[in-house]
């Protein structure tokens, strides 16, 4: 067969019902990580380990080589050559969270789409890129470069799969990671998670207070808008006319959620819109919405102290505007932040979670600097928990330019270079960028409730794959 007489998309839709099935059998896995049930055979437990596995297998039983490094990531490979050609997927997924119409690990097929969490958050594309491999494989298309697939276990966390990963083996030579958006993303911002910490301080709890606030609890990931928050209340006086203010909160500001007595305790519970951390401004932040009516309430002490520091700082501003850390650059855009988890327990230190995304352009040590600033006036402290550096890869080197005819002649469009906030496996490489699988005017429901993949868009994908692997591999 003549290499440009290939119909790449006839070539995927040969493998189609096998693309889908295998979707849907990795989207049922519920490899979520289990920091409570994690050990040294299952560094992030066992059900992610299941899903490394469940690829693992699959490849070794299509002919591929492949390889478990210590079960934190794994391989599978095939070609010759002293180079290589890295795919970079990930098998974790985010918590499923609440508000879904079928099942989030049923992998239901409805309209065309397939439905569950990890359905275009990474599993779908890694499929799509599997495919892409084993189609260049069969057809015995002469290559220069072997190909990799390189399957992470921690994407959605701290990265420690790939830390560990290319401790033990190689850096391929160039890249792509099919976790973004088409056409091309050759610009990552840069990524901190960050804990701001306020220890326990027993005199600022005033006996005198009719209202104390026992505990606050909103989010659970950095990188997750919180969509529910829960305040716990101890009150001396009318329970009532709290209730009756916060129904006139909710409608006010056209939100669901709840209050009611427990015992000698009022609890109220709001409702928020999940979206991810890169995109803060598309949520409904129900810590922050909560925080902002506790800000009404005449609080003990410390409880205030928490509560101003949240909505001084953070309610209504994704930008940094007033922790003075605000930039923009002409590569990669504004910084954003995220308040992803916001804790609190008056016996004990309060803490809360951010995630900054800062443009490559951007000096992160004085943006550390500002947030310190800011936190010593509320006698809080900064640690960071992770920190990665941002991605970018020159406009002109091979990977960009091949992987822009590549689009161009399978899509008939423009591939425009991107930059995006959220972080990929892309930058885990020398020379690296996300690639799909999101195509241009689709909709974005990366870790939101009823995630999809249209099935269409799942065989585009796989074809352009394909020709890009044969491409850069060549």
């Amino acid at each position: 067969m003549m290499v440009e007489q290939i119909n790449w998309l006839a070539e995927v839709n040969k493998q189609k019902d096998s693309i889908i099935q295998t979707t849907q059998e990795l989207l049922k896995i519920k490899s979520i990580l289990d920091e409570e049930n994690t050990s040294k055979e299952f560094p992030f437990g066992e059900n992610v380990a299941q899903a490394l596995h469940y690829l693992l297998n699959k490849g070794s039983e299509d002919g591929f080589q492949s390889k478990n490094v210590d079960n934190y990531a794994g391989h599978i490979e095939f070609g010759e050559g002293e180079e290589s050609v890295g795919v970079l997927c990930h098998v974790d997924v985010v918590p499923e969270g609440s508000g879904w119409s079928s099942d989030p690990f049923g992998a239901e097929i409805r309209d065309g789409k397939i439905y569950a969490r990890g359905a275009i958050d990474d599993k779908g594309p890694t499929i799509a890129a599997y495919y892409a491999m084993k189609i260049v494989k069969e057809l015995s298309l002469p290559l220069s470069r072997r190909v990799r697939m390189i399957i992470g276990t921690d994407e959605e966390s701290n990265w420690r799969c790939v830390e560990h990963y290319f401790k033990h083996e190689e850096m391929p030579t160039m890249g792509f990671a099919p976790d973004a958006d088409f056409p091309i993303i050759y610009a990552e911002k840069g990524i901190a998670d960050i804990h701001i910490i306020k220890k326990k301080n027993q005199n600022q709890i005033s006996s005198q207070n009719d209202i104390v606030l026992d505990s606050f609890q909103s989010g659970s990931r950095f990188n997750m808008v919180p969509e529910f928050a829960e305040a716990k209340l101890t009150i001396k006086g009318d329970a009532e006319q709290i209730l009756q203010h916060f129904d006139s909160f909710k409608s006010e500001n056209k939100l669901q959620g709840k209050g009611y007595v427990e015992n000698t305790d009022i609890i109220l519970q709001l409702e928020g819109k999940s979206a991810h951390g890169s995109l803060p401004h598309l949520g409904i932040n129900a810590g922050i919405h909560l925080l902002s009516f506790l800000k009404k309430i005449q609080l003990d002490e410390q409880a205030q102290a928490f509560v101003r520091f949240v909505t001084d700082y953070f309610e209504e501003d994704t930008k940094g505007k007033a922790l003075h850390v605000q930039f923009e650059d002409d590569i990669t855009g504004e910084l954003t932040i995220n308040a992803g988890i916001l804790s609190y327990h008056c016996n004990g230190e309060s803490k809360i979670g951010i995630n900054v995304r800062y443009p490559v352009t951007n000096d992160f040590e004085k943006t550390k600097s500002s947030i310190e600033a800011a936190c010593e006036k509320y006698d809080m402290t900064v640690q960071i928990v992770s920190h990665m550096e941002p991605n970018h890869v020159d406009k002109d080197h091979e990977l960009i330019k091949t992987l822009q005819r590549v689009y161009q002649e399978q899509t008939g469009e423009d591939a425009t270079l991107l930059s995006i906030g959220g972080g990929t496996y892309a930058r885990s490489l020398e020379a690296g960028v996300a690639f799909g699988p999101l195509f241009p005017g689709r909709e974005e429901t990366a870790h939101q409730k009823d995630e999809y993949i249209i099935i269409d868009d799942l065989l585009k994908a796989t074809a352009i794959y394909a020709q890009a692997i044969y491409e850069l591999a060549q």
